[in-house]
């Protein structure tokens, strides 16, 4: 279950001018300049203090979080716009005080290559007795470059287990587009922070009953049951492995300039806007319901339809 069609980050980006049409022109170009000199994320906000409480999980699991948007905003700075949702959706919940959650979302400025990054958390009970919890981080960029885009899930349903999917998520087929494979995957071998993940003893593969979801990870996505029995697996390998990715994603991809053309650019755009539908219509739309009721969710999954459609 995804939290949002994506999860929340921060840059200055500076453009060089764009890159001259050609068919050559779809390997990176230039390093956009990205700094976090003048960009805070509105840290005395109470809606982004609420964010930042992830108040029903586990202190390594919250610490995880909460540096996970730290280094976005150290990382990346002033590209990204204050959140864009109005305060019942930035933190809400059910009139029973059975469930909350809390998100934001930030579209990039014009200049950047960021679409936007939203993310958050949701607390559930569970009618059967325990809750369900979802912490979720997502970074998705604009039709102007085919790099992938970033996605932290964790889903806890017992206190002794939890689900990780960690993923750059590919926006090209890679059969039909074999260099994006190789220059995101291949070359950066990023297959590595799997394999090494895998052979931790706390760690098994978790399948997805849900075909659609598979066909959306990359071959690299690490997806998998984890037991948190011991916290320490989380403070000493989830969070160096997301880290590195997260570090890799803003480096590699977000402060990346690549040169689209037009017909890439129009086929990038509607599968985005596929996937970011899907989610929210099936995901979203048979779960919040459930969780929050039918008025709230309809306001919730409302706003974010017109954000991810912008």
């Amino acid at each position: 279950m995804a939290i949002i069609s994506g999860g929340l980050s921060f840059s200055t980006f500076r453009f060089q001018p764009p890159c001259r049409s050609s068919p050559r022109c779809r390997l990176p170009v230039s390093r956009i300049r990205c700094s976090g000199l003048s960009a805070s994320m509105d840290s005395g906000d109470e809606m982004r203090a609420k964010l930042m409480e992830f108040p029903y999980v586990s202190a390594p699991h919250r610490d995880l979080m909460v540096e996970m948007l730290s280094s976005l905003d150290t990382k990346l700075g002033s590209s990204l716009q204050p959140c864009a949702l109005p305060p019942d959706v930035q933190h809400f919940g059910n009139p029973a005080g059975t469930a909350y959650a809390a998100m934001q979302l930030r579209p990039g400025v014009p200049s950047s290559q960021v679409d936007f990054i939203v993310g958050g958390w949701v607390h559930s009970k569970l009618p059967s007795g325990g809750a369900v919890n979802i912490t979720s981080l997502s970074g998705y960029l604009k039709s102007s470059t085919d790099a992938p885009n970033f996605r932290l899930e964790l889903i806890q349903r017992i206190p002794t287990s939890l689900v990780m999917v960690l993923d750059l998520t590919p926006r090209k087929d890679p059969i039909l587009h074999p260099d994006h494979l190789k220059t995101y995957y291949e070359d950066a071998q990023l297959d590595r922070h799997r394999q090494r993940f895998h052979t931790l003893p706390e760690v098994t593969p978790y399948f997805s009953s849900s075909l659609y979801v598979r066909a959306l990870l990359s071959p690299t996505a690490i997806v998998a049951s984890i037991d948190v029995s011991s916290e320490e697996i989380i403070r000493d390998h989830v969070t160096p492995i997301a880290q590195e990715l997260l570090h890799f994603w803003i480096e590699s991809c977000a402060c990346i300039e690549r040169c689209v053309g037009e017909s890439e650019r129009a086929y990038i755009r509607e599968r985005d806007r596929t996937i970011k539908n899907t989610a929210i219509e099936v995901d979203l739309g048979s779960s919040f319901p459930r969780m929050f009721g039918q008025d709230i969710a309809d306001r919730v999954l409302t706003v974010l339809k017109v954000h991810h459609n912008k």
